[in-house]
């Protein structure tokens, strides 16, 4: 019990450091842009709310807030933000205007310096490497019975070479993936092209979407197949129905029942025909056979399958350079964020994370074997995503100063500091807005994760 809660907290102060180390580390793009273009500069806080200690140096006050999340720098010259930062000591009225050039250079220094940290964290996983599944494939492992891929045609042995008219390489994980593709396609039905004892066929599948409670996030459409995946074991969540029947990380998956398998698909049958049973897993581990006991859930009226907290499939480490990891994480934004403004996708904002299940997510890697390392190519994606996402031109982020610069700059004169004042406001007030909204679905998680019975997402 205390080796438990020692490691709870141990990973939660690792969660807390490297998310709030992503935020400082943009934020210190900005304070330095400013020092350097002479703008002045009232806080430089790490963390919000009530500070805990704070001192003031070069007329600067450096803090240290009570609430654990990022941080800000108070630019007053280049945008009101009393919003979100509090009062300015300084009247902008009573500050010297500045250049839209200096602007533009301190706005996009927060940007810059998320790239670059994204790029040194590309270095370390590009030395140490990341663990990627040793079954990385897109062969269709399992076709549900009855389900709009098996109706289609899809068989498993198929090699899926492309989705909808985009070649994918991954299955699960990623935006070039046969997951993804299913999700992004916005026809009535999907082409899948594959590959079938040497030939290439095409099969148009048509796709469902399950229902969800409405403190769920949407539904996204899928075609009902799963991968090849031999049965071992690359993650269990901790509290899960395996975690609590004896899994470990690297466990294998021999039979079930007496029942020889040598394929994740065919655990599928088995478990269906078990539900509400007793089961006896054979599991290999470390060179030797044991057997686990399991009882397994009765079936539920929508026929979820059984969320047995298991990211299948062990891995392997692989060395990506680090321009293709900061190339991949662009371009997953890109087509996240085409997805969102597409109006015939099935992607909302509401499938974007806010902080709430960034940082869970965080946590769960933290849990993994490995983890340290999952989680710093995350970050390289987080990162890309901050810079990214923080470019849009929306007032309240960088892009929007930047616009704003430019705005400013072509009419040669300053605009007024009430339509500014009002313009920051509620954007900030939007911002904060979309931020509880995202929070709302991610507690949704969180809650749905701790039920019994809940479907199954791995």
């Amino acid at each position: 019990m205390i080796f438990d809660a020692l490691k709870f907290l141990f990973i939660c102060i690792e969660v807390l450091l490297i998310f709030n180390l992503l935020i400082v580390v943009h934020e210190l793009g900005h304070f330095m842009a400013a020092r350097w273009r002479g703008l002045v500069v009232e806080k430089f806080a790490i963390w919000f709310g009530k500070p805990i200690w704070s001192k003031k140096i070069g007329g600067v006050e450096y803090r240290l807030g009570s609430i654990p999340a990022g941080g800000f720098v108070a630019i007053p010259q280049l945008a009101p933000m009393e919003a979100l930062e509090g009062e300015s000591e300084n009247g902008r009225d009573k500050l010297p205007p500045i250049k839209p050039l200096d602007k533009i250079i301190v706005a996009a220094a927060g940007p810059i310096f998320s790239f670059g940290l994204a790029f040194a964290m590309a270095c370390i996983v590009w030395v140490v490497g990341k663990p990627q599944s040793e079954f990385d494939t897109t062969i269709v492992g399992y076709v549900k019975e009855g389900g709009p891929a098996a109706v289609a045609g899809l068989r498993p042995g198929d090699k899926i070479i492309a989705v909808d008219g985009k070649p994918v390489k991954h299955f699960l994980s990623g935006t070039d993936s046969v997951k993804w593709r299913i999700v992004r396609s916005e026809g009535d039905t999907i082409p899948f092209t594959v590959l079938r004892e040497g030939q290439e066929i095409t099969v148009d599948s048509k796709w469902v979407k399950p229902e969800t409670s409405s403190w769920r996030r949407p539904a996204l459409r899928e075609v009902q197949i799963g991968p090849r995946i031999i049965p071992g074991v690359g993650f269990v969540v901790k509290g899960s129905l395996a975690d609590a029947a004896g899994f470990q990380d690297g466990d294998l998956v021999t039979e079930i029942n007496g029942v020889p398998v040598f394929n994740l698909s065919e655990m599928g049958p088995i478990i269906d025909t078990n539900r509400g049973k007793d089961v006896v897993f054979g599991v290999e581990r470390d060179g030797q056979t044991f057997p686990l006991s399991l009882k397994l859930p009765p079936a539920t009226p929508d026929a979820l399958p059984v969320n047995f907290g298991i990211e299948w499939g062990r891995s392997v480490l692989v060395h990506p350079s680090p321009l293709t990891q900061v190339k991949d994480a662009a371009t997953s934004i890109f087509r996240m964020v085409g997805a969102l403004l597409s109006p015939a996708s099935d992607v909302k904002a509401a499938h974007f994370s806010g902080p709430v299940g960034i940082m869970r997510l965080y946590y769960q890697i933290f849990e993994a074997e490995n983890g340290w390392r999952i989680a710093l190519a995350f970050s390289v994606l987080i990162n890309v995503n901050l810079a990214l996402m923080n470019l849009l031109p929306f007032p309240v982020l960088d892009g929007g100063h930047i616009t704003l610069a430019i705005i400013e700059a072509i009419r040669r004169k300053p605009m007024s500091i009430r339509v500014l004042e009002v313009l920051q406001t509620s954007c900030a007030l939007l911002l904060v807005g979309f931020m509880l909204y995202l929070t709302f679905y991610d507690v949704g998680d969180i809650v749905a994760s701790k039920a019994p019975l809940t479907e199954q997402t791995k």
